[in-house]
């Protein structure tokens, strides 16, 4: 009897209680690691999915446990680093599907009384609540672009535009930045956090769709020369056949 092949189940998101874990467990990375939240790492696993290029898991997850990507050290707790690190891929696997399948995910996003709010001295207190709530979401995905650039060097407007409707979210450090801030604010206005997160969602599927194609582009490689049969003669001019000249071995 044949036996009829499987289809493997799709990667479960991660549920509720499992986000919560995960945050305790990243919190519980050695000193002097700097790792991310669970709130940045969802930001920045949405950075790395929509490069231009796939990056492999073995270059984002040091950027993860550290900012600085630095490796964490052989004598790690194995049991907490494989926990970690298959909650971590199931999510990016998640994020992956849903936003291949459907261009649409639910970003990790704190509700504004589940956070702290900053101290004035901090240039987060310059941010609207809307706007405090999806920052450290947004400063994850700048991470993402700050460790791989290839989105940043698209010349693409499409893409400069994005990014402006994202980093409206963090504190502005020029005068040229608050100016697009205000101007978004103005021809663009987020007045609740549901709007916002909707508009970051788009925002993120859009560039996802507009990277695609580069993304999963496949370069074929061509010869340069047709290929030469073992019985034909050796293109080096001996006369003799290219089994018994360049083509031995």
């Amino acid at each position: 009897m044949q036996a009829t092949p499987s289809t493997k189940p799709p990667t479960q998101d991660l549920t509720d209680a499992e986000f919560a874990e995960l945050d305790d467990l990243l919190a519980a990375t050695p000193e002097p690691f700097e790792p991310l939240d669970a709130v940045m790492l969802d930001g920045y696993l949405c950075g790395v999915l929509v490069q231009p290029v796939l990056i492999e898991p073995d270059a984002w997850l040091p950027h993860v446990f550290d900012f600085e990507g630095r490796p964490l050290p052989d004598d790690a707790d194995p049991v907490w680093r494989e926990r970690t690190r298959t909650l971590i891929q199931r999510r990016h696997a998640a994020l992956t599907r849903t936003l291949a399948e459907d261009g649409w995910f639910d970003p990790l996003i704190l509700e504004p009384d589940d956070f702290n709010p900053p101290r004035t001295d901090d240039p987060a207190a310059s941010l609207n609540p809307v706007s405090q709530a999806l920052m450290p979401w947004v400063a994850g995905f700048q991470h993402a672009l700050e460790c791989f650039p290839d989105l940043l060097e698209l010349p693409e407007a499409a893409v400069d535009l994005a990014l402006a409707r994202l980093y409206r979210h963090l504190p502005a450090q020029t005068d040229e930045e608050r100016e697009v801030v205000a101007t978004l604010a103005k021809e663009h206005p987020l007045p609740t956090l549901d709007d916002a997160i909707e508009d970051l969602i788009v925002i993120v599927a859009d560039l996802s769709d507009l990277t695609r194609e580069r993304r999963f582009k496949v370069e074929t490689v061509r010869r340069d020369e047709p290929k030469v049969g073992r019985n034909d003669p050796c293109p080096c001019g001996s006369g003799r056949k290219f089994k018994q000249c360049h083509g031995k071995g």
